[in-house]
């Protein structure tokens, strides 16, 4: 047989490492606490009944699942839901302008628009993205799938891990194929937001030609006003993405949007599959946004604000707990593991990782390896319950380690496991 993979597949697809998700490592069986993927640990906000079911609410646009109509194609366009995005960020701290369901693209995720955007600018082969990390792992994914090349201006680690503009500017005069800038906004792991004058010195690019994407999925762990949607009437080359997944408690439903110009959005929903949200999705979306479910999100978020009050509050009174590093702007924090000098240590943060998931059924996020993140654990901030049992064990677990309790595996094996601890898209 003549079918020979290895010279029929592209060979960036060949060269590709497969990402791993948050679930491959520590599935959920029920009891433990999912601290590790930046998920919403108080539910969808949504309000439900105890049994799950949507309440009746004091609106006539309430809507149930149609499950007797899921053998029709969905609304290819969503108009109402992205009238309904648009509501939800018109709030003219940014312009006096208002964005329209015209500035709006919608997909599975953020990923969607993520893969998307590489696929309407980059050639293949030839232009490139620029990154700025650390950051989050799937604008390289993306990148390389779409054998697009990537060139990385890190965040200023000793400065709070902001931006700098200056050197992104830099290099987009120096290589005019870089099509793209993509900036975080709360930054994954970094959980600080990019300054609106780092954005603006970027859009104001004298020469360059090419797009700024904001990646806002944590924005409304901000403080109010922080999100730059609205701003996209103001700069034709801006993009602004955002997810239900994180504030909202709805990842399960996969729905993502970018805000843009209409030029940028029609080129984004011209290029997308016919019906890529699904009915289930788009009407349980539309419910996510009306009033009675925004109180159930807003309500959930304070809890959530109060209970990231508290880590940063209670953590640096457990030995062996050091800095926290970025910022205080979203559902989760990044703080250093100290060895016995007092020294940040990617061996104790990766056995506190270790036995914190597979010996107390608490699960967070080993970021070691990222750029001036060593020593360092991304922790989400879960219910009350959960980060109280979280600070017993980690207490417990801290301790244990310095005390040298426990095998240690050789140094080969440490630095394989790492690397694939680090390597975690999430």
């Amino acid at each position: 047989m003549p079918f020979d993979i290895e010279k029929c597949a592209r060979p960036n697809i060949l060269a590709l490492e497969p990402y791993r998700c948050a679930r491959d490592d520590y599935k959920d069986d029920g009891t433990n606490i999912l601290l590790d993927a930046n998920e919403n640990a108080y539910g969808p906000g949504l309000a439900l009944s105890r049994d799950g079911k949507l309440a009746d609410g004091h609106h006539a646009s309430n809507i149930e699942i149609d499950l007797l109509g899921l053998n029709r194609y969905p609304d290819p366009h969503q108009h109402e839901l992205k009238q309904l995005l648009c509501d939800l960020r018109n709030t003219h701290v940014h312009t006096k302008k208002d964005i329209t369901p015209e500035n709006l693209f919608v997909g599975v995720g953020s990923d969607e628009a993520i893969d998307a955007l590489l696929r309407a600018f980059c050639t293949p082969g030839k232009d490139k993205i620029l990154t700025c990390p650390p950051t989050y792992g799937m604008y390289s994914v993306s990148a390389q799938v779409n054998d697009v090349g990537i060139v990385k201006v890190p965040l200023d680690v000793n400065n709070s891990f902001n931006a700098q503009p200056e050197e992104i500017n830099a290099r987009l005069s120096e290589d005019a194929s870089i099509k793209m800038v993509y900036l975080c906004s709360p930054g994954n792991p970094t959980a600080n937001l990019v300054r609106k004058g780092d954005v603006q010195a970027v859009l104001e690019h004298p020469t360059w030609n090419g797009v700024v994407v904001l990646d806002e999925a944590y924005i409304d762990f901000a403080p109010e006003g922080s999100s730059l949607a609205e701003w996209v009437a103001e700069w034709p080359n801006l993009v602004v993405m955002q997810t239900l997944s994180k504030a909202f408690g709805l990842a399960g439903i996969r729905l993502g949007a970018a805000f843009t110009s209409s030029e940028i959005a029609r080129l984004l929903n011209n290029l997308k599959a016919p019906y890529n949200i699904s009915n289930p999705t788009s009407q349980l979306a539309i419910q996510a946004l009306q009033p009675q479910n925004l109180k159930v999100m807003r309500q959930h978020r304070e809890q959530i604000i109060r209970q990231r009050d508290r880590l940063l509050a209670e953590m640096p009174k457990v030995p062996g707990v050091g800095r926290f590093l970025g910022g205080r702007e979203s559902n989760f924090l990044l703080v250093e593991m100290l060895d016995t000098t007092g020294k940040p240590s990617n061996e104790v943060a990766l056995q506190v990782y270790e036995r914190l998931a597979e010996t107390r059924g608490v699960v967070v996020r080993f970021r070691g390896k990222e750029l001036g993140c060593l020593g360092c654990l991304r922790v989400t901030v879960g219910r009350e319950d959960e980060v109280t049992r979280f600070m017993a064990e980690l207490r417990s677990v801290l301790a244990d380690v310095h005390a040298g309790h426990g095998s240690k595996p050789s140094k080969v094996v440490e630095q394989k496991k790492e690397k694939e601890a680090n390597g975690v898209i999430a």
